[in-house]
């Protein structure tokens, strides 16, 4: 630890291969969820993606206070007019939570493809009943659309966007811990 966001690098890459401009916002590193707030005022994008990287049981004991850290970036984004599309394993499983608290749309199960089509229809102002593998409020009612099927070929996604990420504070923490390692042997 800490790993980079090796998921959310496929899928921002995944966006750009499809002619969106995509900009990374790393929190691995933030103190607080209102650090992503000055980026979102200076980038203003039109879609949000907060985008888990993937189960694991860290986050689950954290749940909490990274259930609340997302939700408070979400209402941030959606009241500077930003779509929300949330991506995560905690989000898949309690898809109403997030509606409640922002989000436009939940990807389900692998999202690569699913945060490309809701991209896609918010540019188009189309709706989402026919997106595969999501949940989104109509009628103020939560709505989970059939399940997306699995990628098979893992080689049909392009290459992780590593030039979105600064790979520096990372590498920092590595060598710490490195040395912290030396240091007890």
């Amino acid at each position: 630890m800490p790993y980079p966001p090796l998921a959310t690098l496929y899928a921002m890459s995944f966006l750009r291969q499809a002619g969106f401009e995509v900009k990374l916002f790393d929190t691995m590193f933030c103190d607080s969820p209102s650090a992503i707030e000055p980026e979102i005022d200076l980038f203003k994008p039109d879609v949000l993606v907060s985008y888990d990287d993937g189960f694991n049981y860290l986050t689950k004991m954290c749940l909490t206070n990274m259930r609340e850290a997302c939700f408070h970036m979400q209402r941030y984004a959606h009241s500077k007019g930003c779509k929300v599309i949330t991506s995560s394993s905690d989000s898949s499983d309690h898809f109403e939570m997030y509606l409640a608290e922002g989000a436009d749309a939940i990807a389900i199960g692998e999202g690569e493809q699913t945060v490309l089509e809701l991209c896609e229809a918010f540019k188009d102002k189309r709706t989402l009943e026919d997106i595969s593998g999501i949940a989104f409020l109509k009628s103020s009612s939560a709505i989970k659309t059939a399940p997306r099927s699995v990628l098979r070929n893992l080689d049909d996604l392009p290459e992780p966007a590593w030039d979105l990420l600064d790979i520096h504070p990372y590498q920092e923490m590595w060598l710490k811990i490195m040395d912290i390692f030396r240091s007890i042997l």
